[in-house]
């Protein structure tokens, strides 16, 4: 018995000596943003910003016939 401690001891030497494991990158899946409650909060802000944007457009134009047809 006291013949096997030897090589057990050389054997988990060797095992744990060595150089550390280098990182593994990071999958694209967890290394984008988390989701938080405003995400949606400001993608409606920002839906409701573009329908501004395009009813002010409209209305421009409105304007801009009428003042065309009245001339």
């Amino acid at each position: 018995m006291k013949w096997l401690i030897l090589p057990l001891c050389t054997f988990a030497l060797v095992a744990c000596s060595g150089k550390p494991p280098a990182p593994q990158a990071v999958p694209k899946a967890e290394a984008a943003r988390t989701a938080t409650p405003w995400d949606d909060l400001k993608k409606d802000e920002q839906k409701a910003k573009d329908v501004q944007k395009t009813a002010d457009q409209q209305a421009e134009q409105q304007r801009k016939q009428i003042d065309a047809a009245e001339q």
